[in-house]
């Protein structure tokens, strides 16, 4: 039994979205993985990338961990490096919020910089973020993360879809999530479909973004997800649909959230319920979707997302 910090990790709440849903459309359920440590649902593939690394002998007391990051891995690897006492360097870049910058140095990490084209995220940037890490982890003592290729990493999310399993009692039709690296989607589909393969599995990528649907690469301003190319990890074969949100109606979608539901959270929560509100209608009253809350709107308080003027 983990007696440190790490025992926060995970067995996050369910609540059902009560205003913003239409009376005649499906019930929503939303887990709220802002709960877990550093307030977003990475803390359980960090913990689980890391451990993996351990039990592989990859790491040793006093190694280094590099990744890169949107900001919200880079923050769960920094306090699971913490923990475990090792360092961590963090790729990240000026595209992303400076909360997620600052956490991680809170942590005790190094951030080092790619530049962006004024802020945008594209595939040109997340490629060049890899590289780099790429390049530091080669030096000795360092140990590359590389989340989109990490299986252990993956597999931190199949007790997220042991939780949501337990917590709707098995009665759930519908899982709704984005797609970053496609670990969490991928895992909690595993799980669920070992129970029921009836369960209607949709994917959500960025409109302006939708490499998943076979459209062009472009940029977007969801954090965390649409990382312009298809990840190496997807599996098609694991998803029913793929469907399509906008930045702004994630925007949108994230500022109710907060004002009517009191669940404060992130841009990529807001496309989760912008598309789970899509399938409930379809579905029709008395059938369940289940979404993420993926992480805490703290972050983003200095992005247009949670400021009336300015850009990121």
């Amino acid at each position: 039994m983990r007696k440190n910090a790490l025992a926060g990790v995970g067995n996050t709440p369910l609540i059902q979205l009560q205003k913003i849903v239409p009376e005649d459309s499906a019930n929503i359920y939303l887990k709220l993985e802002w709960a877990n440590p550093t307030g977003s649902m990475k803390d359980r593939m960090a913990v689980a990338a890391i451990e993996g690394a351990e039990k592989e002998g990859k790491i040793s007391p006093g190694d280094t961990v590099v990744e890169y990051t949107a900001g919200t891995t880079g923050v769960s690897l920094a306090f699971a490096c913490a923990v475990k006492g090792y360092k961590f360097l963090a790729v990240f870049s000026d595209a992303f919020s400076v909360e997620k910058r600052r956490t991680m140095e809170a942590f005790g990490a190094t951030v080092q910089d790619v530049l962006s084209d004024n802020k945008k995220i594209t595939e040109k940037l997340i490629k060049e973020m890899i590289e780099t890490s790429k390049r530091i982890s080669e030096q000795p003592g360092y140990w590359w993360c590389d989340q989109l290729n990490n299986y252990p990493a993956a597999t931190g999310y199949y007790p997220m879809g042991e939780e949501i399993w337990k917590q709707t009692d098995g009665t759930i039709d519908a899982f709704v999530h984005t797609v970053g690296t496609a670990h969490s989607i991928h895992a909690v589909t595993e799980v669920l479909w070992k129970r029921n393969k009836d369960i209607h599995i949709i994917a959500i990528e960025p409109v302006e973004s939708a490499v998943l649907s076979g459209q062009p690469t472009g940029s977007h301003k969801i954090e965390g997800i649409g990382i312009g190319f298809i990840p190496p990890m997807w599996q098609n074969e694991l998803v029913n649909e793929i469907m399509q949100v906008s930045t702004q109606d994630a925007q949108n979608m994230a500022r109710r959230l907060a004002k009517e539901e009191g669940v404060f959270a992130g841009t990529s929560t807001g496309a989760n319920v912008v598309a789970s509100l899509r399938i409930a209608e379809r579905l029709g009253k008395g059938k369940n979707v289940v979404t993420i809350a993926v992480d805490s709107g703290l972050r983003y308080l200095s992005t247009s997302l949670y400021k009336a003027e300015g850009p990121n």
